[in-house]
């Protein structure tokens, strides 16, 4: 699956999590699933425990994750 694919799989609706990138449409933050990976759950224990996402899913994450990370600076806010 390609990155563009999996970007796909990010969406985000003001109606769900307050407008937070979320997986598929799905009540599923993506910096939940970030907080997950990092942690001390592995790809198949995060899979176990929420049924409804598939490893697509923390691909999905992961890449992006990955393009933000990417932004080449950050102004800071007036206070």
């Amino acid at each position: 699956m390609s990155n563009e694919q999996l970007l796909a799989r990010i969406t985000t609706d003001p109606n769900i999590c307050h407008g937070k990138p979320c997986i598929r449409g799905l009540r599923y933050p993506v910096d939940l699933l970030l907080d997950l990976l990092s942690g001390d759950m592995t790809q198949e224990q995060i899979l176990a425990d929420y049924p409804d996402l598939e490893a697509a899913d923390l691909r999905a994450a992961i890449a992006y994750g990955a393009r933000l990370s990417r932004v080449k600076s950050i102004e800071p806010l007036a206070a």
